[in-house]
């Protein structure tokens, strides 16, 4: 295993590195959750690096290389305690059809059915909403189009959910495991409340959910900074964060991108892990972890400011 670089410190440990690598020569059972938003199969190329799993011909041959993780991930995890991933479905056009039609790839499926055939256990998947017409008007899909609508329905599709897809180190003995605890007066019933839906929706709500609140807002006002393509929402990081894990454990985040996930762990209170291949992103992660750990935690821990 070469480490090109890293970062460490008294609360978080940042590696530019080949994440299967690594977290092959992590100690078993020593993450107590990892959240993170795996390579969407060969929809973005990362890197030109042959080590960057969006380098793939195809979602099948995208597994083979993702199983690794998965199997490692499970062994490195703590006993009872959860993995979430960050997902899509994914749309496919004629150009890329061996018979010329156009649909959608069961690419959510395709995870679940990896993670569970490495020994997780499917725990639960919450759909994030996305707004069709800002979906339209960034990607001008043939699937969103009005004028499809007016003259061939059939043609049109639908606004493209994500997915929060959580699985679970099941355990011989769960009673035997460590709990994760939240204290009444701090976590009201209502909190649970929100946190329990299984679906979150722009509402007015704690459980809200804004696409826009990520680190790449801020690297966008950076003209040298390159940009991160699919960044996972700081709020839907920290529903997961505050859910599955208490205070000062460790986080993991296999591809940690501009460090997401590393912020919001810190930010609350938590201890951070973070991989990345990309010297660019991993270079940014570092700049932002760096500042949160500074900044130290939050004094709301449903804050999303960052």
């Amino acid at each position: 295993m070469k480490v090109f670089d890293s970062a460490i410190s008294e609360q978080f440990a940042a590696y530019n590195v080949d994440t299967v690598e690594f977290t092959a020569a992590m100690p078993a059972n020593s993450i107590d959750l990892s959240v993170y938003s795996p390579p969407f199969s060969s929809l973005y190329i990362y890197s030109e690096s042959e080590r960057d799993m969006g380098n793939v011909a195809n979602d099948d041959e995208f597994q083979e290389c993702y199983r690794p993780l998965v199997r490692d991930l499970f062994r490195v995890t703590r006993p009872g305690r959860c993995t979430a991933i960050h997902v899509k479905d994914l749309v496919y056009y004629s150009n890329a059809s061996s018979k010329g039609d156009r649909g959608l790839r069961d690419f959510t499926g395709d995870c679940i059915r990896t993670h569970v055939a490495e020994g997780w256990t499917y725990h639960r998947r919450i759909t994030i909403w996305r707004c069709p017409v800002r979906e339209m008007q960034k990607t001008k899909s043939d699937r969103l189009l009005y004028k499809n609508f007016r003259q061939d329905a059939a043609r049109t599709g639908g606004g493209m959910p994500e997915y929060l897809v959580v699985f679970r180190k099941w355990a011989d003995e769960m009673a035997d495991t460590s709990p994760v605890v939240h204290e009444a007066a701090q976590y009201p019933v209502e909190s649970w409340q929100h946190m329990a839906q299984p679906s979150y929706l722009i509402t007015d709500l704690w459980n809200d959910t804004d696409e826009t609140d990520t680190l790449n807002v801020r690297v966008a006002r950076d003209p040298d900074a390159e940009k991160h393509l699919c960044p996972m929402p700081l709020d839907l990081t920290e529903r997961m964060v505050i859910q599955y894990s208490n205070p000062a454990e460790t986080l993991y985040s296999p591809f940690m991108g501009i460090g997401s996930e590393g912020v919001v762990s810190l930010r609350n209170g938590r201890k951070f892990i973070g991989t990345e291949l990309n010297p660019t992103y991993y270079g940014q992660a570092v700049k932002h972890l760096r500042e949160a750990e500074v900044a130290g935690p939050a004094s709301d821990l449903f804050s999303r400011a960052i």
